[in-house]
């Protein structure tokens, strides 16, 4: 393989990790691992590094090794209050500025995570669903926007790897009707209807925000956290 497909190929599974709390929030990462797992020299895994903390997957510290970004009280807090805007604003942009392929993609990326869902890991679902978002914020294409984007989903998918509880009947229909919202979404941005997609987001928000709310457990954080996520949702303009 070459140079360049094993840095893409590290990317990627650093990406995957992240994603999926298989590298916890914090948890410092190995150069010299990566290096020999992925037969690369430090310059390219640190490009890969520089790349990865641009997009919020990580985090570089003068003269200490990277980690993973931290999910903590305050992300929690800052995630609560960001989500609904940004989500609102990239789903009423992709409406105004889609091309037709970026709407087969998403279409297919929605085929995906039905997939994932009838017979996926709670990763692969996790994957599945982000992706779908990631293509909206293609279809957005606006760089003020797009960095706070990819931070807010990264942190929605470790949100929910790291706190939902084991699947209930209640949590399978959610999925479903998550799902639904998807199909409605790729509609809207089809058809230009920009309103309806904005609606839309606030929609498929409140739906993620419930399911938070309801299936949060706080004791799986390092750090003391009450009731904050209850009380964030709930104050949380819809």
């Amino acid at each position: 393989m070459a140079a360049k497909d094993r840095k893409s190929a590290l990317a990627a599974h650093l990406k995957e990790s992240v994603l999926t709390t298989v590298l916890r929030p914090g948890e410092d990462l190995d150069e010299v691992a990566l290096c020999t797992n992925f037969g690369l020299s430090r310059t390219p895994v640190r490009e890969v590094f520089r790349e990865l903390a641009g997009l919020g997957y990580i985090d570089l510290r003068d003269n200490r090794g990277p980690r993973v970004s931290d999910l903590s009280h305050t992300t929690l807090r800052d995630f609560f209050l960001a989500a609904p805007m940004i989500y609102g604003a990239i789903l009423r942009l992709a409406a105004r500025n889609a091309s037709e392929l970026q709407v087969a993609a998403l279409r297919a990326a929605q085929d995906a995570f039905r997939a994932a869902l009838r017979s996926g890991t709670p990763a692969e679902r996790t994957l599945a669903n982000t992706r779908f978002h990631e293509i909206t914020g293609e279809m957005a294409g606006n760089v003020f926007l797009l960095p706070s984007f990819h931070r807010l989903l990264i942190d929605h998918a470790r949100i929910g790897m790291t706190f939902y509880q084991p699947q209930t009947s209640e949590m399978v229909e959610n999925l479903s009707e998550a799902s639904a919202q998807h199909d409605a979404i790729i509609d809207a941005i089809a058809a230009r209807d920009e309103a309806t997609a904005a609606q839309l987001a606030e929609d498929h928000w409140n739906l993620s925000r419930n399911q938070i709310e309801r299936f949060v457990m706080p004791a799986a954080l390092d750090v003391p956290m009450g009731n904050l996520v209850g009380n964030l949702a709930r104050s949380t303009p819809a």
